[in-house]
């Protein structure tokens, strides 16, 4: 049977809100914090000849059940898929191309997905047209289960007695080689990402790709992540590294499985290369491996439309830095857990199981693949044998789909003593996020630190981390001690005083923590204090804000920017706003919308 009009543009917009979410900003949405009024309201009047005020909750809820009749049949894949490219297009929500290329990738496994999903026609209309019309429980709530075994108690954090060893480790998150990067292109396009080969030349009034990096909405030539890394085995040696993901570029709409894995490929052994045999890595998924973008069907998902085709290839790459146990994991669901040393546990989490961009968790948002449970097992069994675990991951977990954030808070806490560091990227900026114990929610538990970007994507220096670690030694805490960021100036490299581009640039430190922020350590308690020092001393506010931009920023951050700022650093699950109310000035919702 055919789809009728109407119900084409209901999936069409309910589609284009997860399909073109990669070709949005990371900043706030504007009016965040008002009850989400629907899909409906948000998107007005859709010219695909259909009025959405037409639309009743009846028969709303009529249209979605004759879509999911409609959608047994295969043949209407074809229509559904022209409807929301044509929806893209008359909503100009990217150029035509860029909307007809998306839609054609996303377009099986998003409809198969629609297909099992576990929505029914008065939650799809409470999706489009708000409360109201009904409930919309997709990612419904839900909860890990914790062994019977008592909490220890907590002993008070105390620094490491003066001349004890230090780790130091190298982080490395959001790297975004664009294969495409052209010096000298355009660096202001109308499509998604610039500075590339079809981005074409500037005109007068506008800028052009630099030679190492553009600020703009830009990704990075491969020359630029070489010389981070010749940087960083010069400046070493590293006692081990954390990558943190994110591979690919920007261009979303026109990525193939195979691209995908040889840039995977073409990084690791460029990482081993530069830092040498005997320096151990340990990856994390980030949700840009996967074409389409975020799409990470959990593992009972089998065939061609599971994730095997890069779980494999990254167990190949990484087979010289894990042991076969942790690639059985890696295999199964993206996530493995290995002994760094002893006394320290590094588990590496596949965040794209949290992530709302994940359509695949339409079918079933309850801990996927396990992987909460398997953690709760593993930092079990670590504390029974009194060994320090560190977290690894992508997605930071304060911007997690609700539940499954709610539920790593709960673990965090239970573990308090046993996980001493929590280490994320995929913002692109250099922040972070408080846990704080559960029954008071006063006492700071923990801190998710969020590394900046290699990448340039959005107006940025190209970045990364340095982590010193309380060192391997009987009794050792194992948390971070100290952190510095480097640099590459992109303002200095790009225009040497001849005229050129510095041919071999060197990165500059930024800054060190304890340094900039006037702090003796960086444990949990620290990090609180910054917070509320932030409150009362805009210019240290104003100074993170600018370290936060890797040194490129362009106006300070007031108001409701300061106050949506400070909620997001002083709370790590989704959605927790009481932490905001703590803070004097600083109440007040938001919402924050993730890099894709």
């Amino acid at each position: 049977m055919g789809l009728p009009p109407a119900v084409l543009a209901l999936l069409s917009c309910a589609a284009l809100a997860l399909l073109t979410a990669d070709l949005g900003s990371a900043h706030p949405a504007p009016g965040a914090g008002r009850s989400d009024p629907g899909l409906v309201e948000r998107f007005g009047r859709l010219s695909v000849g259909f009025g959405w005020r037409n639309l009743t909750c009846p028969v709303c809820k009529t249209l979605f059940a004759i879509l999911d009749i409609a959608l047994l049949t295969d043949a209407n894949e074809e229509r559904v898929a022209r409807a929301v490219g044509e929806a893209c297009v008359r909503l100009h929500l990217a150029d035509e191309q860029v909307c007809r290329q998306i839609t054609e990738l996303f377009r099986d496994d998003f409809i198969r997905a629609l297909q099992e999903s576990l929505l029914w026609p008065p939650e799809a209309c409470a999706l489009l047209l708000g409360s109201p019309c009904g409930k919309f429980d997709l990612y419904a709530p839900w909860n890990v289960t914790l062994p019977k075994v008592p909490k220890p108690p907590v002993v008070p954090l105390s620094p490491p007695k003066p001349g004890s060893p230090q780790s130091r480790v190298l982080f490395i998150t959001d790297i975004h080689w664009d294969q495409e990067y052209v010096a000298g292109s355009s660096a202001d396009c109308k499509a998604p990402l610039c500075c590339r080969k079809e981005s074409g030349s500037p005109s007068w009034h506008r800028r052009e790709a630099g030679y190492w990096g553009t600020y703009s909405k830009c990704d990075l030539p491969l020359r630029t992540v070489e010389n981070l890394l010749a940087n960083a085995a010069r400046t070493g040696p590293w006692d081990w590294v954390y990558w943190t993901g994110d591979i690919p570029a920007h261009n979303v709409w026109s990525q193939t499985r195979k691209q995908q894995l040889s840039e995977l490929t073409v990084i690791s052994r460029l990482i081993r290369k530069h830092l040498g045999p005997n320096v151990t890595v340990y990856p994390a998924v980030g949700n840009h491996e996967s074409t389409p973008v975020n799409s990470f069907p959990p593992p009972y998902i089998h065939g061609n439309r599971s994730s095997a085709w890069l779980y494999d290839t990254m167990a190949e790459e990484w087979a010289a830095w894990l042991p076969e146990e942790a690639l059985q994991t890696l295999r199964y669901g993206g996530y493995y857990t290995v002994e760094v040393e002893p006394g320290l546990r590094v588990v590496s989490l596949n965040m794209n199981f949290c992530a709302r961009e994940n359509f695949w968790l339409m079918v079933n948002s309850t801990d996927p693949a396990n992987q909460l449970q398997w953690l709760i097992r593993i930092l079990q069994a670590s504390e029974d044998k009194g060994e320090k675990v560190h977290i690894i991951g992508h997605i930071p977990p304060g911007l997690c789909l609700g539940s499954w954030s709610w539920n790593y808070y709960h673990i965090v806490n239970r573990y308090e003593s046993t996980i001493t560091g929590q280490f994320f990227g995929h913002t692109h900026w250099d922040e972070f996020q408080m846990f704080y114990d559960e029954t008071t929610m006063s006492r700071a538990v923990g801190v998710a630190f969020i590394a900046p970007s290699v990448t340039t994507y959005i107006n940025l220096n190209p970045g990364y981390r340095v982590y010193f670690v309380d060192g391997n030694y009987k009794g050792s805490s194992r948390l971070v001690l100290d952190h510095e960021t480097y640099i590459l100036n992109l303002t200095q490299v790009n225009h040497l005083a001849a005229g050129g581009p510095d041919p071999d640039p060197k990165w500059s430190l930024l800054y060190r923590a304890t340094q900039a922020y006037g702090v003796s350590s960086l444990f949990p308690s620290d990090w609180d204090g910054l917070i509320r020092a932030f409150v009362a001393d805009d210019r240290l506010f104003q100074q993170f804000w600018f370290l936060r931009h890797k040194g490129h920023v362009s106006e300070p951050c007031r108001d409701t920017c300061k106050t949506s700022l400070l909620c997001f650093l002083h709370s790590g699950r989704y959605n927790e706003m009481q932490q905001c109310n703590l803070l004097e000035g600083s109440g007040g919702r938001r919402t924050r919308r993730t890099l894709c």
